[in-house]
Order: structure tokens, then sequence, then C-alpha cells
């Protein structure tokens, strides 16, 4: 009998799992043209940005909290209220992370998991509502 893993971390693969999740994710945000909104938040170099979600999604999936220990708590709202998040940011960040979901998550159920949560999280960052048009 094989005992399933006790953490979305450790079902993952560990921290070599994360990262290319994370690499992934960036690299894509980095190649898709329909996720230029969210890409242009960002500077240039996505190097801090990588390291950063790599950090917070250790700790947020049941591993190391790694950026707790730099940062403190992550207070994610907060920490992304400088930045214009609205439907149109937050939908092209969730297509970047379930494309990249879908290339390194191999377990389905896992995946679905993930990918609901991450949807809940980004929702949360949603912090301008635009008008709709007539």
């Amino acid at each position: 009998m094989t005992i399933p893993p006790t953490t979305p971390y450790a079902a993952l693969g560990g921290e070599a799992a994360v990262r290319r999740l994370v690499n992934r994710f960036y690299d894509l945000m980095d190649e898709l043209p329909e996720a230029w909104g969210v890409r242009k938040l960002h500077p240039p170099s996505l190097d801090v940005a990588r390291q950063s979600l790599f950090e917070f999604l250790s700790g947020w999936l049941g591993g190391p909290p790694l950026y707790t220990q730099k940062r403190g708590p992550a207070r994610l709202r907060m920490r992304h209220l400088p930045y214009a998040i609205g439907a149109s940011e937050r939908d092209q960040w969730m297509l970047c992370m379930r494309l990249a979901l879908a290339e390194e998550v191999g377990d389905e159920n896992l995946r679905r998991a993930l990918e609901q949560a991450l949807q809940q999280l980004a929702d949360h960052m949603v912090n301008v509502t635009t008008a709709a048009t007539a």
C-alpha cells in the first residue's frame, strides 16, 4: 500500500516541481500576447517575481515557509494594491497559470484543486473595476 503525500507541495513533487511550475508560468507570461496586460505590470526582468512566487507557493502548498521567513506574512492583497489589477489582468494571470499547471501537474485531481484554489486567490487580488459599456 502506498501512502499518499500529505501536502500539495509533496504531491506536486517538492521544490523542483514548484520551481518548474513557476518558471513555466512566467515563461508563458512572457510569450503569450494575450498576457500582455498582466506582463506589463512587472519589470522587464522577471527574476525577482519568479523567486517571490516560488517562495510564496512553497509555503502556500505546505512546504517550507520561505516567503514568510524572508518577508513576514504574505498579505497579498495589500502587497498588490500599488498595481491596478482588474478582471482582465486576473484572467490573464490565470490563463498563464492554467497552462503552466496543465503542462507541469500530471495528477488531474491535484491540478484541478490547485487551479480552483489559485482562482480564488486571483479573484481576491482584483482591486479595480471597470464600468460596463452600453
